[in-house]
């Protein structure tokens, strides 16, 4: 069963479509955008030896010819050398404006396929092919793509909306459980930002959604996209409360960047450590209730993820250099950085109006609780 959800913006509207088996059926579901049947695909190592042999029978079954590159796996991919690489590849397969590019891998893949294609020739169309579990539920859909800077993640980049995402939840199954946890970061964060009945949800069933359930993966991957696609919807590019998906970032951010991209840290695992930290600080300020925390560590150890900075291996800096590096967010207006916050479960909010000395002091406890 194939479910659908629409994201309508005016001129560039697609679907983000949901069920299992969506790559063995590819070359259906991608011809009907075709304007001659050519691609070119992008992906990684270690999605490309499983998916790629997949993918591509797939389009050769409708009568489509495919052209892959191959990236290295891993988010030191995601900066200049690869995407450099990868648009003068495209290049040289002599894609055309009317083309469609193909972006078969994670967030990474996604994030810098989707850019190249932004970029070349002023704007190729192209599709999320996701095979993560966050990819899936963010950073394919809404059209933000991007590399990352020295500086900070994301800080190059485009707005430009896919064609069309085929989410194959049948490519869950393939992830390693750490994998598959990281990308439950992200769905949660969907509960705690706009929807306690969601968040409720996931702590009777989350579980089961770890566990494998292909319904339970059904629903919280589609619940995500439609709380994304609504969002997406109100603030395409990011002048108001798309702010809200970045739930978690300004600290995840911040963590990534601390430990140099790696595998020490995937960013699910950022994003769920920033999302408690987020409402710690809430709940310091006074504008969340005092057990709201707690209710979000318990979510997220009980699904098995990350949740505070004792779980991060290695060294980290002290928390003047950790609030430095949250300097280096694109959420920071006027030099003022903005974060995040919850006044409760499902009702978070944007502000600027954060004390620096309330963020070193949180920032200070869980470091010294390392």
């Amino acid at each position: 069963m194939i479910e659908v959800v629409p994201v309508p913006l005016p001129g560039r509207a697609y679907e983000v479509r949901i069920g299992a088996g969506l790559i063995e059926d590819a070359g259906a579901q991608i011809a009907p955008l075709l304007r001659r049947p050519r691609v070119a695909v992008v992906s990684d190592e270690t999605v490309a030896a499983h998916w790629l042999p997949v993918l591509q029978q797939a389009l050769k079954a409708q009568g489509i010819e495919s052209t892959a590159l191959t990236l290295p796996a891993g988010e030191a991919t995601k900066g200049w050398p690869q995407f450099t690489r990868t648009v003068e590849w495209l290049l040289e397969q002599k894609i055309e404006r009317r083309d469609v590019v193909i972006a078969l891998g994670g967030g990474v893949i996604g994030d810098l396929v989707g850019f190249a294609a932004a970029v070349l020739r002023r704007g190729v169309r192209f599709v999320q092919v996701p095979t993560s579990l966050l990819a899936q539920v963010d950073s394919s859909v809404g059209g933000k793509t991007g590399i990352n800077a020295p500086q900070g993640k994301n800080l190059i980049g485009a707005f430009h909306q896919p064609s069309l995402v085929l989410a194959d939840i049948g490519v869950l199954d393939t992830l390693t459980p750490r994998d598959f946890r990281a990308g439950m970061g992200e769905v949660v964060k969907y509960g705690m930002l706009g929807d306690s009945e969601f968040f409720q949800w996931l702590e009777a069933h989350g579980s089961s959604v770890v566990a494998g359930d292909r319904a339970a993966r059904s629903h919280a991957v589609r619940r995500s996209v439609e709380m994304k696609a609504e969002i997406v919807l109100r603030d395409e590019t990011e002048q108001g409360d798309r702010a809200l998906l970045n739930l978690g970032h300004t600290f995840c951010h911040a963590l990534e960047a601390a430990t140099g991209y790696s595998d020490r840290l995937l960013h699910g695992e950022g994003v769920a450590i920033g999302c408690a930290l987020a409402f710690a600080l809430s709940a310091r300020l006074g504008l969340c209730p005092q057990e709201d925390p707690s209710r979000v560590r318990a979510l997220i150890r009980d699904l098995g993820m990350r949740c505070d900075l004792s779980d991060i291996p290695g060294d980290l800096p002290g928390a003047e250099a950790l609030l430095d590096l949250m300097g280096q967010d694109k959420k920071v207006v006027d030099g003022q950085l903005r974060f995040i916050l919850a006044r409760g479960i499902g009702d978070s909010f944007v502000t600027s109006d954060v004390p620096r000395d309330t963020v070193l002091e949180l920032l200070r406890e869980e470091l010294d609780r390392r």
